[in-house]
């Protein structure tokens, strides 16, 4: 059993002090029963709280997926640079919401946002081997000689990356796959091969692909079948 106040709150649209605000007007109930009181307490999974007549869902956790797109950094807060934070809904803004990972400020694509650490550790755990699948366009075209040392093992100055997979899909563009987290690893991969990363857009972590209706900036929950192939991770 919880205080109402700290339920409703924890919910991200009211503060306590918006929710003794709607509890002094008769506005808040709990299984059918007005609440006089902020201090009354409730079940967040089986009491029944409703504000005008309308049932809150309490959700103990917020799955958020983005379409990141470039000038956001992957951070609660910046001095520079606005916050992919910045383009989560307003409903969710009292939750204690981050990015589960990173994406460098001009790379595109998928990234989850909750609120749920033990998951994020899941998706940023090195020893999960995450898969994460990217769509890169270089300076130069893309070659065999490229594919094939991803496949073997590109040597960088902190050593030897796990094979990665590069599928050729145009003369400058190639689908990458690899399942480590290195600091621009992508970019210096290609450096090796004095290629330059022109576009970095990433499409996949494990099953949990971009939807492509989901458009660039764009931010929701994860439905349930999405949530699955995160929980999966």
């Amino acid at each position: 059993m919880e205080r109402i106040d700290k339920i409703i709150a924890s919910q991200g649209k009211y503060s306590r002090s918006d929710v003794k605000s709607l509890i002094s007007k008769k506005r808040v109930a709990v299984d059918g029963e007005i609440v006089k009181s902020s201090s009354v307490k409730a079940d967040p999974e089986k009491s029944v709280i409703t504000i005008d007549g309308i049932e809150l869902t309490v959700k103990k956790f917020v799955y958020l997926m983005l379409n990141k797109p470039k000038g956001y950094v992957s951070a609660t807060e910046d001095k520079e640079h606005e916050t992919v934070l910045a383009l989560v809904p307003d409903e969710y803004a009292g939750r204690d919401i981050f990015p589960a990972g990173r994406l460098d400020r001009d790379t595109t694509g998928l990234m989850i946002i909750t609120d749920d650490g033990a998951m994020a550790h899941n998706i940023l755990a090195p020893k999960k081997h995450v898969q994460k699948v990217y769509h890169v366009e270089l300076d130069i075209p893309v070659t065999e000689e490229m594919a094939s040392g991803f496949t073997e093992g590109v040597e960088l100055n902190d050593g030897v990356c796990k094979e990665a997979g590069l599928e050729i899909t145009g003369e400058y563009s190639a689908k990458v796959s690899l399942k480590e987290g290195r600091y621009h690893q992508i970019k210096r991969m290609f450096g090796c091969f004095g290629a330059k990363v022109t576009e970095l857009h990433r499409l996949a972590m494990g099953d949990l692909w971009l939807p492509e209706d989901l458009a660039e900036g764009e931010c929701r929950e994860l439905t349930e079948e999405e949530l699955k192939l995160l929980q999966q991770l």
